[in-house]
Parts: C-alpha cells; structure tokens; sequence
C-alpha cells in the first residue's frame, strides 16, 4: 500500500514540475517585458519551486527504489527527509532573493505595463492552484510536527518530503496573489511602491515557512526528541 501510495506522489509531484517549469519561463519573460517587480519574483520563485519539486521527487523515487537496500541501516525514509530538509533551505532563500530584488525595485523604480502583467500573473495562480490539486488528492494528510502522535517520528519521515513540496505550492500561490493584488494597486493609485512593497511581505512569510520546516527536519535528521 505505502509502495503503491509512493508511485501515486511520484507522478503528481512530476506533473506539476512540468506546469511549474512552463509558467515559470512565461512569468520570467513577461515580467522583464512588463517591468513587474511582482511578477518576475513570481516567475523565478516558480524556479526554485520547480527545482525543489524536482528533489522532492527524486527522494520519492529513490526511496521507493532503494528499499530493499541493505545499504541502509534504518530504511530509506530519511532520504525524504533530507530532500525536505534541502528544499526548505531553496524556498527560505528565496523569500530572501525576493526581498533583496524588492528593495532594489522600491529604491529604483520602473515603468510597469500593467494589464499584461496581471494577466501573466493571473495565468500563473490558476497553475498554482491546479498543481494543489494534483498534488493534494484524495488522500494526503498532513500530520508533520504532531508530537502527540502515536508514531511521530515515522510520521514525520513519512509526510515532510511532501510538506516540503507543499509548502513550495504554497508560497507560489501567496506571491501570485500579492503580485495580482499589488499590480490592481499600482494599476488604479498610479502609486508603484506598493509592487516592491507586497514583494517584501511575501518574501517574509516564504522565510517563516521555511524555517518551521527547517526545524521538523533537522530534528528528524539528528533524532532529536519533541
């Protein structure tokens, strides 16, 4: 059951790499057509959102292929949770790059076509939000950090590889929706810093999230106790 469970996260996770690689190169390219702050933070987050999808389902794989390894003293699960542990440091480091391209564009501001811009980033949450669920399904719970669980610790090995993934589709929706939203604001105020502004934002919360699933893995990785 959990072998066939695994093959079902490889494919969805697969999927939404290719949407994610296709919406990222038209948000990139739009973006540097259109000046959008917003919109080019959109486009090369989807980057490291497809490159860390793309670590998310090599740990499924070779988990799922390396199980009857004897190479392995306590199984294969914590090559999930290293993929996990990995892909939280890609998703805090681009909340980082947001905020650093923000505050570059909120010191030296561009001229912004607008209504192509909002339409890209429009056409970037519908993909965000078809990649939640692909990968959400019928079937998937979250459990991660539930330390009154009665196997917490499996528990955590089981799930943090694709609350990693997760989290990644996550923070593409929210730095959809603050660039749809700043862009309407820029658009209708004529007032551009709000573009740079809700940039920051979304950088802030990407680096909250990374750091909770920072911490779940890193304990998982060192056995640490709840």
């Amino acid at each position: 059951m959990e072998h066939d469970f695994q093959k079902i996260l490889e494919k969805r996770t697969l999927l939404v790499v290719f949407l994610t690689i296709i919406t990222m190169f038209l948000e990139i390219f739009y973006g540097y057509i259109t000046h959008s702050m917003a919109l080019l933070a959109d486009g090369f987050h989807m980057g490291t959102h497809a490159l860390a999808l793309g670590i998310t389902f090599l740990a499924y794989f070779l988990s799922r292929k390396l199980e009857n390894s004897d190479k392995f003293l306590n199984g294969t699960d914590k090559i999930k949770t290293l993929a996990a542990y990995t892909s939280s440091i890609f998703l805090g480091l681009t909340g980082i790059c947001i905020i650093i391209e923000s505050v570059s564009k909120f010191i030296n501001p561009v001229p912004i076509i607008f209504s192509d811009a909002i339409l890209i980033a429009i056409t970037g949450l519908i993909v965000n939000i078809l990649s939640i669920l692909i990968m959400k399904g019928k079937h998937v719970h979250l459990h991660v950090g539930d330390c009154k669980h009665h196997h917490h610790e499996e528990t955590v090995k089981e799930d943090s590889n694709f609350k990693s993934a997760y989290l990644h589709i996550l923070a593409d929706v929210l730095t959809s929706v603050l660039a749809i939203f700043a862009l309407i604001l820029c658009k209708f105020l004529h007032v551009t810093y709000f573009d740079p502004c809700i940039g920051i934002l979304g950088g802030l919360v990407i680096i909250k999230w990374s750091y909770g699933l920072i911490k779940d893995t890193v304990k998982v990785l060192l056995d640490m106790k709840c």
